[in-house]
């Protein structure tokens, strides 16, 4: 896969729809896995934080990505996460994901031990791409701390940079920290760099970011992707001003059940705000006062099917 071909605007790491026994609702997935190709997005970080996907296990995220492009999604659209506690499952989802050819493979670090060395953490990501052993794998590192406790240095991007390159490419920095991504940015020219909130799209493009991957995409792609394509525009600042300010209205909530609560308004379909436990769905109290928070905005998902 040339420069050219891999990912850049702005994804979604997409939501997933559960039926009343909590198992994937495969065909509301893939409608609005569409859905959101068609209104904003340009590729599909599936199987991210807001997918619930350390929720899911190993089968049934391959049966989801199977179904996707058994729907005729481009596999070229798909940055499927595939980061696991576990070297082994990690390896065996890297691997199923890449034999698809999905342009890259979003990857936690191993989170559950914390404290552990950056030696620790490029020992993980070394067998994973020795393991897997395909020259089509593009590694993007997903960097969240808040959920992770498990950062990612700038000397061990560095070293994975130069032992692995063409196969570690990019980053999701989720870290919510601007000095961090600043640093990556100036550090890495080149680097396929994405804020994970559009709060800092605009700052990070202008440094060499080539988009953004962001929860928020999930219901209102059109307007990022506005400033994505127009980040260089005499509007740019008042655009990131307005995504902003959206983004902020939505995370007065908790963020995977507003964000499912949404989708099930603008579907009429309750399940949609269906979440899997350890999660909960938002209350009757913070439902109606997210509802009257989007209907202020004028908001809406033209074109959403249940």
């Amino acid at each position: 896969m040339s420069q050219a071909t891999l990912l850049t605007g702005v994804l979604a790491p997409v939501i997933t729809p559960f039926q009343a026994d909590l198992a994937p609702d495969v065909e509301r997935y893939v409608r609005h896995c569409k859905w959101l190709l068609e209104n904003g997005c340009s590729g599909l970080a599936i199987f991210g934080t807001n997918s619930e996907a350390n929720s899911l296990s190993l089968d049934e995220r391959k049966m989801l990505l199977d179904a996707l492009l058994a729907a005729g999604v481009p596999a070229s659209k798909l940055m499927p996460g595939t980061g696991c506690c576990s070297l082994t499952d990690s390896v065996a989802l890297t691997r199923f994901a890449v034999e698809r050819g999905v342009a890259g493979a979003l990857m936690l670090p191993p989170f559950f031990y914390k404290g552990v060395s950056d030696d620790g953490l490029y020992r993980n990501f070394a067998e994973i791409a020795q393991r897997v052993g395909d020259a089509r794998l593009k590694i993007y590192l997903y960097h969240i701390p808040p959920m992770t406790a498990v950062p990612f240095s700038l000397g061990l991007v560095e070293r994975l940079l130069k032992d692995y390159p063409g196969t570690v490419v990019g980053m999701k920095d989720s870290g919510g920290d601007w000095k961090n991504m600043e640093s990556m940015l100036n550090a890495f020219p080149g680097f396929q760099f994405f804020p994970g909130s559009e709060e800092f799209l605009l700052p990070a493009m202008r440094l060499g970011a080539v988009g953004t991957i962001t929860a928020t995409a999930n219901i209102g792609p059109e307007a990022i992707d506005r400033l994505f394509r127009n980040w260089q525009g005499a509007d740019a600042d008042a655009m990131q001003e307005s995504i902003t300010d959206f983004r902020r209205a939505i995370t007065k909530f908790p963020q995977i059940p507003a964000l499912k609560h949404t989708t099930a308004i603008y579907t009429d379909h309750p399940q949609w705000a269906m979440t899997r436990p350890p999660l909960t769905p938002l209350n009757a109290e913070q439902g109606m006062a997210l509802a009257a928070e989007l209907k202020r905005r004028g908001f809406d998902m033209p074109g959403i099917r249940n």
